[in-house]
């Protein structure tokens, strides 16, 4: 939201469609806000579900609603909850797999649930009796899994892609762990996205190469013949605009009514919404880097932010696309989706989370915008909560506030969060006694007894972290920290930075074209030591070189010979590899680096006046 109570309509068209049914297609649009103060939620324009709509449109319920909120965790965890007349309850625990869980599926009816992983297995959950009914010993590594049969049906059909090639198998989900089908056909890269469309009994699946593929789940496994208006060649829709852009899809979301679908990918960060029938791109909504710095510079942004909140968030977006300890991108957990109309897409974004009214272009909210998390995955509960009780002619008629409080609905937003192991909801009602954190689990027996086992930790924050800001004199530099390749030079540069041992410390050698260097409390370069009162060993690893500026290096008189001293590289200096230990990279704030780097210096390289390190705070 803005505070410009005129912002223009942007790529507004018509509704109407093409005699062929197919839609225009839109140009690249990155949507104005909608009417209404930006210190507000309310009155900001239409929503998902209108709080004045709830008496008069009455929805029935949509096929394949269980009331059940499944959630996994990537060490292999899964828990189910209950939606209740306000909020939810935990209902199951299950401990699913050793090793992380690489996708999850649920059937279109909602009564069937997979999970798939790294320990090469499938298990299935029937939802309505929270119960694991079947484990699939796979001979190959999944990458992602899709339910792929109509409600109804008696034989649940579970797609399941193999992580080495572009090969997808199909098994009965309660059957034993022989493939009823191999499809080699469809793809020839690795498939990470299944999406099942059960209105056209058709599957959209996206490869690692950024390939977008119709098929049906029945043979020949080739594009449907037998859906009216349909695409009939690849070179008429929009499908390789992934490709195009060297870019791959994150997510494949398809509408209630399966006449659209919603896409977010990786690295050009752009929502794209395809027609089914056409494939043709109907909106497109530029969430990239550059596009945000632009509107936060110009003060067009949704949500302005200070030039400081925006940097440490700027930070948090760059890490999303650099591997993590596990070697894969987080990223790639990101996600949009649709309301149960059909014309609202929601998604998280750096400034919180948006919903879009597709219909007029406008964000007509923004979540969580004032919130330090930076939400990843989301989804969306409309429904009515059954009840238990029956409700009589009288009561109905009745003006009972309480029966009519019950009779409201409770939507609810469901989402995760980045580097955060709990999941946040965002609802109508205040949480309950004014405290947000809820924790309605009681530790099982095993958890209370290893507790107890473990002897007592020393107290204190842990000297491992991924991620610090540097606030200088010049400003801030954010940066990204390697405690998986530099475990020891993390740790000294973390119990440093927490004990304010750099607090005052002066960047006392500056090269142009070259580096700039600090950490020592003397300021002469010849100081400095370790947390532990001693050098300590370099770290070296095949990963991490001296070939791209930015890069943060520990400062040493020769071998072995690390203390507190370290610099950041303007530029590529390949000749330091191996010779001095990479911890960290800068990932936002280069133009401090640059300022820092220009200064004058006299004939030691030392700036003729002082820059110094305020403190550094430490993620």
């Amino acid at each position: 939201m803005t505070d410009d109570a005129d912002a223009p309509i942007l790529g507004k068209r018509s509704r109407e469609a093409n005699p062929n049914g197919e839609d225009e297609p839109m140009e690249d649009r990155n949507p104005p806000a909608g009417d209404g103060d930006s210190d507000s939620d309310d009155d900001v324009g239409p929503m998902p579900m209108p709080a004045s709509a709830q008496g008069a449109a009455t929805r029935k319920k949509r096929k394949g609603t269980t009331e059940f909120l499944i959630t996994t965790s990537v060490d292999g965890h899964l828990k189910l909850w209950k939606k209740q007349d306000q909020g939810i309850e935990f209902v199951k625990h299950y401990r699913a797999h050793l090793t992380p869980i690489a996708a999850v599926s649920a059937s279109a009816d909602g009564l069937l649930f997979a999970t798939v992983s790294e320990d090469q297995t499938a298990k299935v959950y029937d939802v309505v009796n929270f119960d694991m009914i079947n484990i699939i010993k796979l001979d190959y590594t999944p990458l992602a899994c899709c339910w792929v049969h109509r409600s109804g049906e008696g034989q649940g059909i579970l797609a399941i892609s193999d992580a080495s090639s572009g090969v997808i198998r199909l098994y009965d989900g309660r059957g034993q762990g022989t493939p009823l089908q191999t499809i080699d056909s469809v793809h020839r890269f690795p498939v990470h996205i299944m999406t099942y469309s059960e209105r056209y009994h058709t599957v959209i699946s996206a490869d690692e190469s950024g390939f977008i593929e119709y098929w049906q789940p029945v043979e020949p496994f080739g594009l449907p013949k037998n859906i009216p208006n349909l695409w009939q060649y690849k070179s008429e829709t929009d499908l390789y605009e992934f490709k195009k852009s060297k870019s791959t899809p994150t997510c494949i979301t398809l509408s209630p009514t399966s006449s659209s679908f919603v896409t977010f990918s990786l690295p050009d960060r752009q929502i794209r919404i395809f027609s089914f029938l056409s494939g043709k791109l109907t909106r497109k909504y530029d969430e990239s880097l550059d596009a945000i710095q632009q509107m936060q510079q110009a003060g067009t942004a949704v949500s302005k932010l200070d030039d400081m909140e925006f940097g440490r968030r700027l930070a948090i977006e760059r890490e999303l696309e650099l591997p993590g300890p596990d070697n894969k991108i987080p990223g790639r957990w990101i996600n949009a989706i649709f309301d149960e109309s059909g014309a609202f897409v929601i998604y998280p974004t750096l400034s919180g989370i948006k919903v879009i009214n597709t219909v007029n272009n406008r964000v007509v909210r923004l979540l969580g915008k004032d919130e330090v998390v930076r939400f990843l995955n989301v989804t969306l509960y409309q429904g009515a909560p059954s009840k238990k009780s029956l409700v009589t002619a009288a009561m109905a008629a009745s003006s009972n506030p309480i029966l009519s409080e019950r009779a409201l609905r409770d939507p609810t937003l469901t989402c995760t969060g980045f580097k955060r192991n709990r999941f946040f909801l965002f609802t109508r009602s205040e949480p309950e006694g004014g405290d947000r954190d809820v924790f309605n689990e009681r530790p099982s027996r095993e958890e209370q007894t290893v507790a107890a086992a473990v002897p007592n930790a020393p107290a204190g924050p842990s000297n491992i972290a991924n991620s610090a800001t540097i606030h200088t004199t010049e400003g801030d530099i954010h940066i990204r920290l390697f405690p998986q390749q530099a475990p020891k030079a993390v740790e000294n540069f973390v119990g440093h930075s927490r004990s304010g041992y750099f607090e005052g410390v002066i960047f006392h050698r500056v090269i142009p074209k070259f580096m700039i260097q600090t950490g020592d409390p003397l300021g002469d370069g010849t100081g400095g030591t370790s947390i532990w009162g001693k050098e300590f060993e370099d770290e070296f690893s095949d990963e991490l070189k001296h070939d791209r500026p930015y890069t943060v290096s520990m400062a040493n008189a020769g071998p072995g010979t690390n203390g507190s001293q370290f610099f950041v590289t303007t530029t590529a200096t390949p000749w330091l590899d191996k010779k001095h230990t990479i911890f960290g990279r800068v990932l936002s704030g280069l133009e401090v680096v640059h300022a820092i780097e220009n200064t004058r210096t006299n004939k030691f390289d030392k700036p003729f006046e002082d820059i110094k390190i305020i403190n550094i705070d430490v993620e």
